[in-house]
């Protein structure tokens, strides 16, 4: 390299990694614009800024902003459902949901407000939400009977989904950690009752 020229953001990256570390790099950047506090403001410029990236670099990735768009939210998604999946107890499955969407708000709006704001997330959400009640449904292995334990299992989905989404959105004044004791005094309360 000659001397005084800049070393590339690509050094060192070989060309067939670079195209997935771009798009990693444009998911991170829709993560935030989309769980930005003013909404979901998101265009490809918007994204391409924030990402410092052309919009070349998005269109190798992706065919348009929607398409984008529900790249963004299942990734978040998927991250929610690994953390999840990998929990041992209630509260360990509370404390990892806060963590990853309350301590950091951006995700959570992603994940729980920007399907209201987004019209393209509104059939994404529909189809991710039966992943989430599935999950639950198995954890509930003190309910035997698989009628009572879907019920049960929706019902806790959505009275949580409406808890977190009123959470982040400030119009609860729990502390943290009332907020958990709440959330997993209800989940095993639930479960129990049956």
């Amino acid at each position: 390299m000659p001397s005084g020229q800049r070393r590339g953001r690509w050094s060192g990256v070989p060309l067939q990694d670079r195209q997935a570390l771009r798009r990693d790099e444009l998911i991170t950047a829709g993560v935030n614009v989309l769980g930005g506090e003013a909404g979901p403001a998101l265009t490809v410029r918007a994204v391409c800024r924030t990402a410092a990236l052309t919009e070349r670099y998005f269109y190798e990735s992706f065919a348009d902003r929607d398409e984008f768009v529900r790249a963004v939210y299942d990734h978040v998604c998927s991250t929610a459902m690994t953390a999840l999946m990998s929990s041992t107890t209630p509260r360990d499955a509370v404390e990892r949901f806060v963590t990853l969407m309350v301590d950091d708000p951006v995700r959570g709006r992603v994940l729980l407000i920007a399907p209201e704001r987004e019209p393209v997330l509104t059939k994404s959400g529909a189809e991710w939400m039966p992943s989430f009640i599935e999950l639950l449904q198995h954890k509930l292995t003190e309910i035997t009977d698989p009628a009572i334990q879907a019920m049960v299992a929706t019902g806790l989905v959505g009275g949580l989904t409406a808890l977190f989404t009123a959470y982040l959105n400030g119009r609860l004044a729990a502390s943290r950690k009332q907020f958990i004791d709440y959330c997993v005094d209800m989940l095993l309360s639930r479960a129990s009752s049956h």
